[in-house]
């Protein structure tokens, strides 16, 4: 029976990635701690390997349609990856069982969901709404050129132990990080750049998760049986939801996982 509920947990996860665009980790994380019992190290760990299966299928199709920018998920990963393996040598050398560690991780994940939950509802209140030129970088300037060479390698080296320690970062966080950072950048690349990037990050995090033992591989096939039928029901059902009162809810719901988290 609790397989059964694994794979549910998978597909309601899926659906809901499908419908809004926000990140799986900022769901399945908490769902795995809270109504399942997992402990938090696990429950990062399997989800990391959850979104980098989830994310490649994604990336993939973007690629196909020629709308990821390969150069701003390369300057992204020049400080992601780097800090990721910092973080996991960390992990390593703490052990994964260490009470403080998990207290940090269960704190983390908490302020990162509070983090998502604002995005979101931020993203639900203001809609697609056209950004302001007035910001924008000089006529001329190659949409793939951040504000600043500096600020994308910045932001992955940010992003990296955040992804590392809680799953959770990229999706509506990463989104509205990149548009800031790349004014220039057609909304639809923004979001190409956001998943593709997330994919090297939570493939190297996941692995990492693995070698110190903190995946649950059983976990992880029931997770992904679950949500690829529910990307797919997500991805028809997108058009026909009031995606406004969908993310408000969602931003309600991931605010108060935060909360619990970091008053625990």
């Amino acid at each position: 029976m609790q397989e059964l509920a694994f794979v549910l947990a998978g597909f309601v996860v899926g659906t809901i990635v499908a419908l809004t665009g926000v990140g799986g980790g900022s769901l399945m994380t908490p769902l795995l701690i809270f109504l399942f019992g997992i402990t938090p190290n696990v429950a990062v760990g399997t989800d990391l390997l959850f979104a980098a299966g989830t994310k490649s299928g994604g990336t993939l199709q973007l690629a196909r349609r020629r709308l990821v920018p390969w150069r701003v998920v390369g300057q992204l990963s020049l400080g992601s990856i780097p800090a990721a393996l910092l973080t996991l040598y960390v992990l390593h050398r703490v052990g994964p069982a260490d009470a403080a560690l998990q207290r940090t991780i269960s704190v983390t994940l908490g302020v990162a969901l509070l983090l998502t939950a604002l995005a979101t509802f931020v993203k639900a209140v203001r809609g697609h709404r056209p950004r302001s030129q007035a910001a924008s970088p000089a006529p001329g300037a190659e949409p793939t050129e951040a504000r600043h060479w500096s600020l994308p390698i910045l932001f992955g080296a940010l992003i990296g132990p955040l992804v590392t320690l809680t799953s959770v970062g990229a999706g509506a966080i990463g989104v509205v990080v990149l548009l800031m950072l790349y004014p220039l950048l057609p909304l639809p690349r923004i979001v190409a750049a956001d998943i593709a990037y997330a994919v090297p990050l939570t493939l190297v995090g996941g692995l990492g998760h693995a070698a110190i033992g903190t995946v649950d591989w059983a976990l992880l096939g029931l997770l992904l049986c679950g949500s690829l039928p529910g990307v797919w029901l997500g991805a028809r059902l997108v058009a026909w939801v009031p995606q406004r009162l969908v993310r408000t809810l969602l931003s309600l719901l991931l605010a108060y996982a935060g909360s619990r988290l970091v008053m625990a």
